[in-house]
Parts: C-alpha cells; sequence; structure tokens
C-alpha cells in the first residue's frame, strides 16, 4: 500500500525499466569483458562469442514475439510503459548499435591475433603451396557435402535453416548484359565440418593460420556453377522464431507434440536476417521478398555467426597464455573419498560451491546410490543435462538393479528439447520412471531424494542446488548445493515429487517454499516482515542474489520495503526492471551486476530478522515465469556454519569493486568505484585464491 499512496502518479516508465531493453544492457556488460584490455585474448574472443550466442535466443525468442503482438494488432502497453511497436523500433535501434560496436570489437580482437601469431586469413592473403592444400581440402572434404539450390520458376526457395550461414550467389549466362536479370542461387554452408581450417604453416613461420569454410566455397563457388558466370557470393543467416507453442490441455502425447513442434521450429517466421557486408542488391532484394523482412536487416561488417570464437579458442593449441589460467575444483573436504557419503550426511549437512568445489560430488552422490543395496529408491529432476552425462548411465544401471528410479525430465527445456527427449527414451529403455511434469508448468526445481534402509526403517538423503545437473555448465556456473539428511526435508522432499508424479495435492509443507502455489507469497511475507522490523527500529535487511528481476508485484513490495526503511542489496546478474536510487522512492535499494569469467547463477535470499538472520538457497528468479509457470523451490538453511558461508559468499560480491557494476536510477551501469587507499577485490578471483573458501573470515561486516 506503501507504494500505491506515495507514488500512483509516477508512470510506468518512471518506476520500471523494460525487461527486453534491460537484458540489452547486460548483453552489453559481456561486450565490455570482451573489450577489456586486462582479459586474456582468446578469453575476449570467446566473450565475443557470448555476446552473439545471447543474441541468437534473444531474437529468437524475445523480439519475435514483440513482432507477433504487433502482427496480432496488440497496441497495449506493458506495465513498463512501452507498446509492443514502440518497444520493437527502440530494440532493433539498440541492437544495431550493439552490433557495430560488437564487430569492431571483433575487428580489434583479430589485429590483435595477428600480433600473437595468429591470423585469419581470407583466400587472397594464401600463398601457392597453401592454396594448393586448402584447394585439395575443398575438392576432397567439402565439395561432396555442398549442394547448390537454385531459385526460379520451376524451384521455389528452399528451407533456409535457423541460424545457419548460407551463400547468397548471383550469377549470369555467359553473354549476359547489364539489362539482362540476373539469376540466384543458394549454398549451404556445412554445418557438420569444422567452420575454421588450419592453413598449412608457411615455411620458416612460427605463425598459425586459419580460415572459415565459407571462404573456400566462395573462391571454388564456379565449381557449382558450371557454364555460368558468378557475378557475386555473399554470406546470409536467418534466425526464425524459435519458442515453442503448445496447449498442454488438448494433446495426449507431451514428448510427440514437442517432436512435432520442434520440426515445426524449423519453419518459424523469420524475425532477422543477417547479411555480409557489400550484398549485392539483387542478392538482398531476393532475401528480403523471401523471408518479408524489408527493415532493420542486419549488414555485418565481419563473419556471421560470430560463435565459432567459441570452439576456436578453446581448441587451439599452445595458446594458454591467452586464457584464462586454468581452475581444478577442489573435492569437498567435508566428502573425503574413503568415507561413505550417507554415513558423513548422516551427521551434518555439506554445502558445495561451484565451480570452486567439483560437481562429482554431485555425480558421486547418485553412482553411490546406484551401487548401494540399502538404497530403495532414487527420485531426481532433469532440466539441462550435458551431452556425455554420468549422471544418466548411473540412473539407469540403479533401475536395472531393481531399484526404483523416478526422472522428472523437463522436455520443454528452451533449446534443450531434443536432447532431454533422447535422454528420456534412454533412461525408460533401462526401467526408470520418466515423467514430463504437471500441465503447463515447467519443472525448474533442481533436487535428488535417496531412499535407503538403514536399521529397519527408511532414511532420506536431498540434495538441493540452484543450478542444473549438468557437468558442462558446472564448471563454468557459480552455483550452491546442499546436501542433507535432515528429516523435515526429506519429507518434503518426498511430498513435492508425489505432487509432480503423481495426483496427490501439495500439503503444507514444513520448510521447502514451492512455486507456483506459494513462493510468491512467502517471499512478499518474508519482505514485509522485513519492513515491519524496520518501522519498528529493528535490525532489518534483504539481500538477493539472482539473475533476474521483472515481476512488477515483486518490485512493487521492495520499493515499499525501501520506503519502511530496510537496506535492500540486489546482486542481479541480468535483467533488472527495478529503478534504485530513486530519492523518497526507493534510495535504500542498490543494485550491481557481476559479469566476469564464470557466469553467475546461483539464487540465495537473506533477510536479517531483526538479528535473527534466516537465508534460503532456491532455483528461482524473480520473474513472472519463475513464481507463477514453473515448477521452483526455495530451501531454507538450518546450519549455523552453512548459514555463515553462505554469508560470506554474498558479501564478498558486494565487496567487489573490480567486475562488479551499479545500477543507476537512470538505467545506466557504471563500475563500481573505488578510492586510491582500497584495494581491488574481485570476487571470482578472490574465491580462486583460496584453497579452502569455507574456512575465511571477511575483514569487514555486511
Amino acid at each position: 500500500m506503501l507504494i500505491e499512496s506515495q507514488n500512483k502518479d509516477k508512470a510506468g516508465s518512471e518506476r520500471y525499466f523494460n525487461r527486453d531493453l534491460s537484458w540489452i544492457e547486460f548483453n552489453r556488460r559481456v561486450l565490455q569483458e570482451a573489450q577489456d584490455a586486462d582479459t586474456p585474448l582468446l578469453e575476449r574472443a570467446k566473450f565475443l562469442a557470448i555476446v552473439s550466442s545471447n543474441l541468437d535466443e534473444f531474437m529468437a525468442v524475445r523480439v519475435a514475439e514483440t513482432r507477433e503482438k504487433i502482427k496480432a494488432g496488440f497496441m497495449q502497453k506493458d506495465f513498463t510503459g512501452y507498446t509492443p511497436s514502440g518497444l520493437y523500433k527502440r530494440l532493433i535501434k539498440r541492437t544495431v548499435s550493439m552490433v557495430s560496436e560488437q564487430y569492431r570489437t571483433y575487428r580489434d580482437i583479430s589485429r590483435l591475433l595477428t600480433k600473437k601469431g595468429l591470423l585469419l586469413l581470407e583466400y587472397e592473403g594464401l600463398n601457392t603451396t597453401q592454396r594448393k592444400s586448402l584447394d585439395a581440402y575443398f575438392h576432397e572434404i567439402i565439395f561432396p557435402v555442398l549442394t547448390p539450390m537454385a531459385v526460379d520458376q520451376s524451384r521455389p526457395f528452399p528451407l533456409v535453416h535457423n541460424k545457419y550461414v548460407y551463400l547468397a550467389v548471383v550469377l549470369r549466362r555467359p553473354g549476359d548484359t547489364e539489362e539482362d536479370k540476373p539469376l540466384f542461387a543458394i549454398v549451404q554452408v556445412p554445418s557438420n565440418i569444422p567452420r575454421v581450417v588450419t592453413v598449412p604453416l608457411r615455411s620458416n613461420s612460427k605463425k598459425k593460420s586459419f580460415i572459415l569454410i565459407e571462404e573456400l566455397i566462395k573462391h571454388h563457388i564456379q565449381t557449382l556453377f558450371t557454364g555460368y558466370v558468378p557475378e557475386a557470393v555473399h554470406a546470409f543467416r536467418v534466425t526464425r522464431n524459435s519458442d515453442l507453442s503448445i496447449n498442454e490441455e488438448e494433446i495426449e502425447d507431451l514428448l510427440e507434440e514437442i517432436e512435432k513442434e520442434l520440426r515445426r521450429r524449423r519453419r518459424g517466421a523469420p524475425v532477422r536476417l543477417e547479411v555480409e557486408k557489400g550484398i549485392h542488391p539483387y542478392a538482398l532484394m531476393e532475401l528480403q521478398r523471401e523471408f518479408k523482412l524489408f527493415d532493420h536487416v542486419f549488414e555485418m561488417d565481419g563473419p556471421l555467426d560470430l560463435t565459432f570464437l567459441s570452439s576456436f579458442a578453446d581448441h587451439l593449441e599452445g595458446y594458454s597464455h591467452l586464457k584464462f589460467p586454468a581452475i581444478k575444483p577442489l573435492y569437498p573436504e567435508e566428502l573425503p573419498p574413503q568415507e561413505d557419503i550417507f554415513n558423513v550426511l548422516r551427521k551434518r549437512d555439506v554445502l558445495v560451491y561451484h565451480p570452486y568445489e567439483s560437481f562429482d560430488a554431485v555425480t558421486d552422490f547418485i553412482i553411490e546410490a546406484s551401487e548401494d543395496p540399502d538404497v530403495m529408491a532414487i527420485k531426481m529432476t532433469l532440466y539441462r543435462v550435458n551431452g556425455e552425462s554420468k549422471l544418466i548411465p548411473a540412473l539407469a544401471r540403479a533401475a536395472e538393479s531393481g531399484k526404483q528410479v523416478t526422472v522428472v525430465v523437463e522436455l520443454k527445456a528452451r533449446f534443450d528439447e531434443e536432447r532431454n527427449i533422447a535422454w528420456a527414451r534412454t533412461l525408460e529403455k533401462a526401467g526408470c520412471h520418466v515423467v514430463y511434469g504437471l500441465v503447463g508448468l515447467k519443472t525448474h526445481a533442481k533436487i535428488i531424494l535417496v531412499i535407503r534402509h538403514e536399521r529397519n526403517a527408511l532414511k532420506r538423503y536431498v540434495h538441493v542446488g540452484t543450478g542444473n545437473y549438468n557437468e558442462s555448465t558446472a564448471r563454468v556456473y557459480t552455483d550452491i548445493g546442499l546436501f542433507t539428511s535432515d528429516p523435515v526435508l526429506g519429507e518434503d522432499a518426498s511430498e513435492l515429487f508425489n505432487e509432480i508424479t503423481g495426483f496427490s495435492a501439495l500439503k503444507t509443507l514444513q520448510a521447502f517454499t514451492v512455486a507456483p502455489t506459494g513462493m510468491k507469497n512467502k517471499l512478499f511475507e518474508l519482505i514485509r516482515r522485513e519492513a515491519e522490523q524496520a518501522l519498528a527500529g529493528k535490525p532489518a535487511r534483504i539481500i538477493a542474489k539472482i539473475n533476474s528481476l521483472s515481476n512488477q508485484e515483486m518490485i512493487d513490495e521492495l520499493y515499499a520495503a525501501s520506503q519502511a526503511g530496510v537496506k535492500i542489496d540486489l546482486i542481479i546478474r541480468g535483467v533488472c526492471c527495478l529503478r534504485p536510487g530513486v530519492e523518497g522512492f526507493s534510495e535504500n535499494i542498490r543494485v550491481i551486476s557481476i559479469v566476469d569469467r564464470f557466469l553467475e547463477h546461483s539464487r540465495l535470499f537473506y533477510f536479517e530478522n531483526g538479528g535473527n538472520s534466516e537465508l534460503f538457497l532456491s532455483s528461482a528468479d524473480w520473474m513472472t515465469r519463475n513464481l507463477t509457470r514453473r515448477i521452483e523451490l526455495m530451501c531454507p538453511i538450518y546450519d549455523d556454519g552453512i548459514k555463515e558461508m553462505l554469508a560470506d559468499i554474498l558479501h564478498l560480491s558486494l565487496r567487489d569493486n573490480v567486475k562488479a557494476r551499479q545500477l543507476m536510477p537512470n538505467g545506466s551501469y557504471q563500475f563500481v568505484s573505488r578510492n586510491d587507499k582500497e584495494a581491488p577485490i574481485r570476487s571470482q578471483s578472490e574465491a580462486m585464491k583460496v584453497r579452502n573458501w569455507k574456512k575465511v573470515e571477511w575483514t569487514t561486516t555486511m
């Protein structure tokens, strides 16, 4: 009510930042890492690849959704004050500006790589020996895979796949004049051949040279169109609407329907056309006419699809000095290899902090459970799993050995649908009970429940995490995991799985808070309690570490708490729709974003509660989709030692004055300032330096 009474006249654009415009600012912060001279050069190239990958998803989902609203004639403003058409114009304008800056950065990085002896060449830059070698490579490896596809009256425009690089070819017949209409064809650049080809070394040279396969195809394009004269060859790329549209209440088989929808995705409406700078006008006209994209064509001054830079940097040997120093995650000291993990967890809870501590602890938990004859059942949620996961074979072995294994596989995890379908079928074949979650809800909670027979009774062991059960991302995402045998948490875990897998109505849980049924209201209750504490003159503080904040009701609750005198620190990596630091409105709220080597991914919530602090870890961001359209989990921390560890993690993030950017009232982000007397603190580097971060005592309080 405080917000409504004091600020009811404020326009949406004055009270909130738009979600999509905020996302563009986040991607700019990633781009800043690619521009940072203190970041190792090949890591800068990888950040540039991340910018491209992020933008691909943004265009395919968020911008696509905005375009669909415009087509449908939707004119209503969102809570931030934007109509779809007004928002679309701003999105495109800012994206065009960012892409221009992205390619300037690419050219800068390319020049620096050249100085380090890493050259990305065009065909004209090759000597005779190199040309002979690469000509042979083209004819033996590339040419047999290529398919020239003419476009004329008898051959309609072929399907152009989402986010693949193609070549647009303008041709003429021998003897044609300028007045004659040219011919048009396209060629797909093969995606199953490495895009970057190593060029043979020049004699007496230590420099390594590379060339993109589209450059080889361009040079040899005549071999695909014998009898015609190629006038121009330029690369292009189309991004399509990639969001799935499924009415779960009217389908009989969710897995089958998602497979159908994935096939439809290949023909999704085009939302972005990228073309090579200097593209032939006739080729551009043909592409625009086919894809019906006549406005805001992205003309790239460099190679299309810079995501190739990531694999290029990763697989380049002999240049470790141009990369971040390798990090070897520590195995949690509380889980010594010689001791049975269940014996450890009967005595105490264990916290694991990735990537500083190894994800092997989670893998070993499942493997040990699958092999333990006393384990009766294993239940687990899977949202995103890496391609060579050790968890899947362990779960399969457990089922094959007679254990009850239940796996909740989220088939609707965006862009991981196909992989999850494959895992689901593998697990079903092994005898696991595979469940696809509840109708209309994504299962985003991260939880494992192991039930073990001990001393004529059943004992529950639980793992709750903030991140996916994915060994690959656990090496580059910061996430928190809690192992526990607390009976209350175990009982709640059983209730949660019963609701997801059966018809059981969710009973009143003793400790867990679950979305969409109760998490939003619980968070509101906790925020309002802090406001009451502040008004009563008691210690009041909120610290939240999340990926995104975009739910209007949540923002309004935080505004009200700020006006009541609660000091609020928000560590938000990505989208933030809350406007902090406005006098008389949100002056007690500080928002920082940390973008660094590892993707900040953990969700932690701290409430001071008048000196009796409470801490929670969660799978949920404070977005509408997480709070109302997903099964999410928030778990309290009971162990005082672990509460201290998590408070230390939050505290270290708040002290970061190297990679932390502060959100200003005008929507810009500025690096956190420090005076000459302050030592630089880079939170991720500090966490890596400490061999046992759990025993560190930070010198100042929160």
